[in-house]
Protein backbone atom coordinates (compact mmCIF):
# COMPACT_ATOMS: atom_id res chain seq x y z
CA UNK A 1 0.00 0.00 0.00
CA UNK A 2 1.38 3.29 -0.93
CA UNK A 3 0.80 5.17 2.96
CA UNK A 4 2.13 8.74 0.91
CA UNK A 5 -0.23 8.98 -1.73
CA UNK A 6 -2.69 7.58 0.93
CA UNK A 7 -1.96 10.57 3.12
CA UNK A 8 -1.97 13.12 0.14
CA UNK A 9 -5.49 11.71 -0.40
CA UNK A 10 -6.77 12.08 3.41
CA UNK A 11 -5.29 15.42 3.24
CA UNK A 12 -7.27 16.68 0.22
CA UNK A 13 -10.10 15.20 1.74
CA UNK A 14 -10.37 16.80 4.90
CA UNK A 15 -9.55 20.35 3.46
CA UNK A 16 -12.52 19.59 1.00
CA UNK A 17 -14.65 19.06 3.77
CA UNK A 18 -13.44 21.62 5.73
CA UNK A 19 -14.98 23.58 3.03
CA UNK A 20 -18.15 21.90 2.94
CA UNK A 21 -18.20 22.39 6.14
CA UNK A 22 -18.56 26.27 6.71
CA UNK A 23 -20.92 25.96 4.08
CA UNK A 24 -22.99 23.62 5.75
CA UNK A 25 -22.90 24.87 8.86
CA UNK A 26 -25.09 28.30 7.66
CA UNK A 27 -27.56 25.80 6.37
CA UNK A 28 -28.07 23.51 9.83
CA UNK A 29 -27.89 26.94 11.60
CA UNK A 30 -30.84 28.38 9.66
CA UNK A 31 -32.81 25.03 9.52
CA UNK A 32 -32.49 24.82 13.03
CA UNK A 33 -33.99 28.03 14.36
CA UNK A 34 -36.97 28.22 11.54
CA UNK A 35 -36.62 24.91 9.73
CA UNK A 36 -35.97 26.46 6.67
CA UNK A 37 -33.82 25.27 3.84
CA UNK A 38 -32.30 28.30 2.69
CA UNK A 39 -31.31 27.29 -0.85
CA UNK A 40 -30.06 31.02 -1.56
CA UNK A 41 -27.15 30.08 0.81
CA UNK A 42 -24.97 28.58 -1.96
CA UNK A 43 -25.21 31.95 -4.08
CA UNK A 44 -23.82 34.05 -0.85
CA UNK A 45 -21.10 31.70 -1.09
CA UNK A 46 -20.41 32.47 -4.68
CA UNK A 47 -20.93 36.23 -4.37
CA UNK A 48 -18.71 36.44 -1.55
CA UNK A 49 -16.17 34.88 -3.80
CA UNK A 50 -16.99 37.58 -6.56
CA UNK A 51 -16.67 40.25 -4.14
CA UNK A 52 -12.74 38.96 -2.81
CA UNK A 53 -12.08 38.55 -6.66
CA UNK A 54 -12.90 42.08 -7.73
CA UNK A 55 -11.15 43.45 -4.17
CA UNK A 56 -7.94 41.71 -5.26
CA UNK A 57 -8.13 42.98 -8.87
CA UNK A 58 -8.75 46.35 -7.91
CA UNK A 59 -5.80 46.22 -5.21
CA UNK A 60 -3.49 44.97 -7.55
CA UNK A 61 -3.97 47.59 -9.97
CA UNK A 62 -3.21 50.23 -7.64
CA UNK A 63 0.14 48.69 -6.83
CA UNK A 64 -0.46 47.18 -3.94
CA UNK A 65 0.41 43.55 -3.07
CA UNK A 66 1.59 40.71 -0.44
CA UNK A 67 0.03 38.55 2.21
CA UNK A 68 -2.11 42.08 2.88
CA UNK A 69 -4.39 41.18 0.03
CA UNK A 70 -6.17 38.30 1.31
CA UNK A 71 -7.52 38.90 4.10
CA UNK A 72 -8.65 42.65 3.48
CA UNK A 73 -10.37 41.06 -0.05
CA UNK A 74 -11.63 38.43 2.64
CA UNK A 75 -12.84 41.08 5.22
CA UNK A 76 -14.86 43.13 2.39
CA UNK A 77 -16.45 40.08 1.08
CA UNK A 78 -17.24 38.99 4.52
CA UNK A 79 -19.10 42.21 4.98
CA UNK A 80 -21.02 42.48 1.56
CA UNK A 81 -22.13 39.13 2.01
CA UNK A 82 -23.74 39.69 5.55
CA UNK A 83 -25.59 42.57 4.28
CA UNK A 84 -26.68 40.00 1.29
CA UNK A 85 -27.99 37.34 4.30
CA UNK A 86 -29.63 40.34 6.03
CA UNK A 87 -31.57 41.42 2.93
CA UNK A 88 -32.39 38.10 2.09
CA UNK A 89 -33.96 36.66 5.23
CA UNK A 90 -35.74 40.26 5.58
CA UNK A 91 -37.16 40.56 1.98
CA UNK A 92 -37.32 36.89 1.07
CA UNK A 93 -38.53 35.03 4.11
CA UNK A 94 -39.60 37.10 6.79
CA UNK A 95 -42.78 37.93 5.00
CA UNK A 96 -43.58 34.35 4.79
CA UNK A 97 -42.72 33.48 8.50
CA UNK A 98 -45.93 32.50 9.30
CA UNK A 99 -47.39 31.06 5.76
CA UNK A 100 -47.16 27.70 4.82
CA UNK A 101 -43.70 25.64 4.94
CA UNK A 102 -44.27 25.18 0.82
CA UNK A 103 -44.03 29.50 0.79
CA UNK A 104 -40.56 30.23 2.03
CA UNK A 105 -39.20 27.31 0.52
CA UNK A 106 -39.70 28.22 -2.95
CA UNK A 107 -39.34 32.05 -2.29
CA UNK A 108 -35.50 30.37 -1.39
CA UNK A 109 -35.87 28.94 -4.80
CA UNK A 110 -36.30 31.88 -6.86
CA UNK A 111 -33.86 34.12 -4.42
CA UNK A 112 -31.50 31.18 -5.57
CA UNK A 113 -31.53 31.99 -9.41
CA UNK A 114 -32.18 35.72 -9.27
CA UNK A 115 -28.69 36.32 -7.66
CA UNK A 116 -27.34 33.17 -9.83
CA UNK A 117 -28.22 35.51 -12.86
CA UNK A 118 -28.08 38.54 -11.29
CA UNK A 119 -24.54 37.94 -11.19
CA UNK A 120 -24.40 36.80 -14.69
CA UNK A 121 -25.55 39.97 -15.81
CA UNK A 122 -23.62 41.91 -13.66
CA UNK A 123 -20.01 40.33 -14.25
CA UNK A 124 -20.27 37.24 -16.78
CA UNK A 125 -21.35 33.62 -17.05
CA UNK A 126 -17.78 32.67 -18.16
CA UNK A 127 -14.86 31.13 -15.65
CA UNK A 128 -12.71 33.64 -14.35
CA UNK A 129 -9.10 33.52 -13.41
CA UNK A 130 -8.68 33.56 -9.46
CA UNK A 131 -5.52 35.40 -8.66
CA UNK A 132 -2.89 33.74 -6.08
CA UNK A 133 -3.59 35.65 -3.26
CA UNK A 134 -1.71 32.68 -0.76
CA UNK A 135 2.11 32.55 -1.13
CA UNK A 136 4.28 29.89 -1.13
CA UNK A 137 5.36 29.22 2.95
CA UNK A 138 8.77 27.70 2.83
CA UNK A 139 8.81 26.59 6.55
CA UNK A 140 5.39 23.61 5.26
CA UNK A 141 9.38 22.17 3.73
CA UNK A 142 8.14 18.37 3.25
CA UNK A 143 4.43 18.83 3.90
CA UNK A 144 4.11 20.93 0.46
CA UNK A 145 4.13 17.44 -1.35
CA UNK A 146 0.70 16.50 0.38
CA UNK A 147 -0.76 20.80 1.66
CA UNK A 148 0.19 23.88 -0.57
CA UNK A 149 -0.08 26.90 1.26
CA UNK A 150 -3.84 27.68 0.39
CA UNK A 151 -4.44 24.08 2.11
CA UNK A 152 -3.12 25.09 4.81
CA UNK A 153 -4.75 28.36 5.43
CA UNK A 154 -8.13 26.43 5.00
CA UNK A 155 -7.38 24.22 7.69
CA UNK A 156 -6.15 27.12 10.07
CA UNK A 157 -8.76 29.46 8.91
CA UNK A 158 -11.77 26.70 9.41
CA UNK A 159 -10.25 25.84 12.22
CA UNK A 160 -9.99 29.05 14.28
CA UNK A 161 -13.79 30.13 12.51
CA UNK A 162 -15.72 26.83 13.79
CA UNK A 163 -14.16 27.66 17.65
CA UNK A 164 -15.19 31.16 17.26
CA UNK A 165 -18.77 29.48 16.17
CA UNK A 166 -18.64 27.27 19.18
CA UNK A 167 -17.83 30.24 21.85
CA UNK A 168 -20.46 32.24 20.50
CA UNK A 169 -23.12 29.88 20.21
CA UNK A 170 -22.05 28.36 23.66
CA UNK A 171 -21.31 31.64 26.04
CA UNK A 172 -22.72 35.16 24.37
CA UNK A 173 -25.96 36.52 24.75
CA UNK A 174 -27.01 35.97 21.15
CA UNK A 175 -26.13 32.28 21.13
CA UNK A 176 -27.83 31.64 24.23
CA UNK A 177 -30.59 33.86 22.28
CA UNK A 178 -30.00 31.07 19.26
CA UNK A 179 -30.42 28.09 21.77
CA UNK A 180 -33.67 29.81 23.15
CA UNK A 181 -35.45 30.42 19.80
CA UNK A 182 -34.10 26.69 18.50
CA UNK A 183 -35.59 25.33 21.56
CA UNK A 184 -38.93 26.90 21.44
CA UNK A 185 -40.24 30.27 19.32
CA UNK A 186 -43.05 31.37 20.98
CA UNK A 187 -41.63 30.82 25.10
CA UNK A 188 -38.43 32.64 23.91
CA UNK A 189 -41.02 35.76 22.81
CA UNK A 190 -42.41 35.51 25.96
CA UNK A 191 -39.44 35.43 28.14
CA UNK A 192 -37.74 38.87 26.17
CA UNK A 193 -35.80 37.84 23.87
CA UNK A 194 -36.29 39.61 20.35
CA UNK A 195 -36.80 36.57 17.46
CA UNK A 196 -36.55 38.59 14.78
CA UNK A 197 -33.36 39.91 15.82
CA UNK A 198 -32.27 36.32 16.60
CA UNK A 199 -33.36 35.42 13.15
CA UNK A 200 -31.60 37.88 11.02
CA UNK A 201 -28.36 37.65 13.05
CA UNK A 202 -28.29 33.67 12.36
CA UNK A 203 -28.41 34.60 8.74
CA UNK A 204 -25.77 36.94 8.66
CA UNK A 205 -23.60 34.58 10.60
CA UNK A 206 -24.49 32.07 7.85
CA UNK A 207 -23.42 34.10 5.11
CA UNK A 208 -20.16 35.32 6.80
CA UNK A 209 -19.12 31.70 7.23
CA UNK A 210 -20.35 30.86 3.47
CA UNK A 211 -18.27 34.06 2.12
CA UNK A 212 -15.08 32.57 3.92
CA UNK A 213 -15.81 29.33 2.28
CA UNK A 214 -16.13 31.45 -0.78
CA UNK A 215 -13.16 32.88 -0.63
CA UNK A 216 -10.61 29.76 0.59
CA UNK A 217 -12.00 27.47 -2.53
CA UNK A 218 -11.74 30.25 -5.20
CA UNK A 219 -7.76 30.54 -3.93
CA UNK A 220 -7.30 26.83 -3.89
CA UNK A 221 -9.22 26.13 -7.12
CA UNK A 222 -7.96 29.36 -9.13
CA UNK A 223 -11.36 29.90 -10.69
CA UNK A 224 -14.61 31.26 -10.25
CA UNK A 225 -17.74 32.29 -12.30
CA UNK A 226 -21.62 32.64 -11.46
CA UNK A 227 -22.77 28.98 -11.47
CA UNK A 228 -20.30 27.71 -8.36
CA UNK A 229 -22.59 28.48 -5.62
CA UNK A 230 -25.29 25.77 -7.33
CA UNK A 231 -23.07 22.58 -6.54
CA UNK A 232 -21.33 24.01 -3.83
CA UNK A 233 -24.55 24.39 -2.09
CA UNK A 234 -26.10 21.08 -2.71
CA UNK A 235 -22.62 19.86 -1.47
CA UNK A 236 -22.94 22.18 1.76
CA UNK A 237 -26.65 20.55 2.18
CA UNK A 238 -25.83 17.30 1.65
CA UNK A 239 -23.19 17.44 4.19
CA UNK A 240 -25.49 19.17 6.55
CA UNK A 241 -28.07 16.34 6.34
CA UNK A 242 -25.06 13.73 6.63
CA UNK A 243 -24.48 15.31 10.18
CA UNK A 244 -27.97 15.38 11.15
CA UNK A 245 -29.20 18.85 10.06
CA UNK A 246 -30.02 21.02 12.58
CA UNK A 247 -27.16 19.81 14.46
CA UNK A 248 -23.79 21.86 14.36
CA UNK A 249 -20.90 19.36 15.59
CA UNK A 250 -22.92 17.48 12.49
CA UNK A 251 -22.21 19.83 10.29
CA UNK A 252 -19.02 19.79 10.68
CA UNK A 253 -18.66 15.94 10.85
CA UNK A 254 -21.06 15.51 7.43
CA UNK A 255 -18.42 18.27 6.17
CA UNK A 256 -15.47 16.23 6.67
CA UNK A 257 -16.97 12.60 5.73
CA UNK A 258 -17.92 14.09 2.64
CA UNK A 259 -14.88 15.39 1.98
CA UNK A 260 -12.91 12.38 2.75
CA UNK A 261 -15.37 10.17 1.08
CA UNK A 262 -15.42 12.36 -2.10
CA UNK A 263 -11.28 12.67 -2.16
CA UNK A 264 -10.79 8.49 -1.42
CA UNK A 265 -12.91 7.30 -4.50
CA UNK A 266 -11.91 10.22 -7.04
CA UNK A 267 -8.33 8.90 -6.10
CA UNK A 268 -9.14 5.12 -6.32
CA UNK A 269 -11.83 4.67 -8.67
CA UNK A 270 -12.66 7.79 -10.79
CA UNK A 271 -12.55 11.50 -10.88
CA UNK A 272 -15.65 11.40 -12.85
CA UNK A 273 -17.64 9.68 -10.50
CA UNK A 274 -17.26 11.64 -7.96
CA UNK A 275 -20.38 13.92 -7.36
CA UNK A 276 -22.02 10.23 -7.19
CA UNK A 277 -19.45 8.89 -4.54
CA UNK A 278 -21.11 12.05 -2.49
CA UNK A 279 -24.77 11.61 -3.12
CA UNK A 280 -24.74 7.88 -2.83
CA UNK A 281 -23.34 8.17 0.52
CA UNK A 282 -26.22 10.24 1.26
CA UNK A 283 -28.39 7.92 0.04
CA UNK A 284 -26.32 5.13 2.10
CA UNK A 285 -26.58 7.59 5.43
CA UNK A 286 -30.23 8.06 5.31
CA UNK A 287 -31.14 4.51 4.89
CA UNK A 288 -29.32 3.00 7.75
CA UNK A 289 -29.58 6.27 9.88
CA UNK A 290 -32.49 8.80 8.74
CA UNK A 291 -31.68 11.47 11.22
CA UNK A 292 -27.90 11.59 9.59
CA UNK A 293 -24.95 10.81 11.98
CA UNK A 294 -25.65 13.27 14.85
CA UNK A 295 -29.16 13.77 14.60
CA UNK A 296 -31.91 12.19 16.89
CA UNK A 297 -35.15 11.10 15.75
CA UNK A 298 -37.97 13.78 16.75
CA UNK A 299 -40.96 12.31 18.58
CA UNK A 300 -44.02 13.94 17.46
CA UNK A 301 -46.30 15.09 19.95
CA UNK A 302 -50.14 14.25 19.58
Amino acid sequence: MDFQYLFELLCGGVVKGSIYALIALGYTMVYGIIQLINFAHGEIYMIGAFVAFIVAGVLTLTGYSGLGILPLAALIAVIYAAAYGYTLEKIAYRPLRNAPRLSPLISAIGASIFLMNYVQLVQTPDFLPFPELVPDFEFLGDLTQFMSSVDVVILAVTTVTMIALTVLIKYTRIGKAMRATQQDMVMARLVGVNVDRVISATFIIGSVLAAIGGVLIASRTGQINSAIGFMAGIKAFTAAVLGGIGNIPGAVLGGLVLGVAETFGAGYISSAYEDVFAFGLLVLILILRPAGLLGKAVKQKV
